[in-house]
């Protein structure tokens, strides 16, 4: 029996060992940073696509695309493509506050086309356009807000690891996952999820120019198509990106072939890609960051 508990405590132990290297290297690859070049076709008057995809864990790289693009003189308009299911709260607002600012210091039109889902922080973000473009089968709303975290306190003790807690007042380990939490680690995590969730409802009142009551009747989580949003009066129109794009144009007074330009993409997945996956799971755990408030549809 003894033998069988050192095995294992030996495993766990290896396990963390491995997962702190990986975060290690992870880190070393978030201060490099990345590059922020753009491709260009033609010359003359354009617009700019910046692409919002995947689950949105930062915001520093599509800020300074918005920015770039806001200080080129040839952009006329800018088009936020999004397929996002959301994300950390903190950078979606920190995108939206962007898109706001350069529709306002640059007088720069922001159009959004949702692809096959703009949910949550994502459809956070795309009420700081001018218009909101969605296909018919595009999932958006999810208006909420989601904090999630696990619990060990069991697993840690049948493996007979224990684990020490020195601090400063009853709740500054909150969301800790070597204990459970106590009712009144609930009551202050609830309170700051519904300060956080009416944020939202003011958001989506305000830009949508909806009737607040309303948008508290739908914004319990539910998702909803395209078709479901734009009664709603969550979106303005149905219609492809192409079609975003054409109207993109015509509020930025572009005439004829529209020239486009995009910040550059990889091509190929690399070593930087797979570790951006497994930041991506260290995020959704918890396990070493602690919880996350998140606007993310699940």
């Amino acid at each position: 029996m003894a033998r069988s508990r050192n095995v294992i405590l030996i495993v766990v132990a290896g396990g963390f060992l491995i997962l702190f290297l990986v975060f290690f290297v992870i880190g070393i690859m978030g201060m490099m940073g990345t590059g922020t070049r753009s491709t260009w076709i033609g010359f003359g008057d354009r617009i700019a696509i910046v692409p919002i995809e995947g689950q949105i864990l930062e915001s520093e790289s599509t800020v300074r695309q918005l920015r770039e693009f806001a200080d080129n003189g040839s952009v006329k308009g800018i088009l936020l493509r999004i397929n996002s299911p959301g994300g950390i709260v903190s950078p979606a607002q920190e995108i939206y506050d962007e898109v706001k600012r350069i529709r306002e210091e640059y007088n720069k039109p922001v159009v959004v086309s949702m692809g096959a889902v703009a949910a949550s922080g994502g459809y956070y973000i795309a009420c700081s356009g001018d218009y909101v473009f969605a296909n018919a089968g595009t999932l958006t709303g999810s208006i909420g807000v989601i904090l999630q975290y696990p619990v060990l306190e069991e697993l840690m003790g049948k493996i007979g690891v224990e684990h020490e807690t020195i601090k400063s007042g009853d709740v500054k380990d909150v969301g800790s996952p070597f204990r459970k939490p106590t009712r009144e680690d609930s009551v202050m995590l609830q309170a700051a999820i519904n300060d956080i969730h009416s944020q939202f409802v003011d958001v989506v009142t305000l830009d949508r120019g909806l009737n607040r009551q309303e948008v508290m009747r739908i914004a319990d989580g539910s998702i909803f198509t395209g078709n479901q949003a734009l009664e709603l009066g969550l979106v303005d129109e149905l219609g492809s990106q192409e079609a975003a794009i054409q109207y993109l144009a015509g509020l930025a007074g572009i005439e004829g072939d529209i020239k486009r330009i995009r910040p550059k993409v990889k091509r190929e997945p690399s070593l930087w890609d797979l570790l951006g996956s497994l930041k991506r799971t260290y995020v959704e755990t918890g396990l070493f960051s602690g919880p996350r408030l998140m606007y993310l549809y699940r």
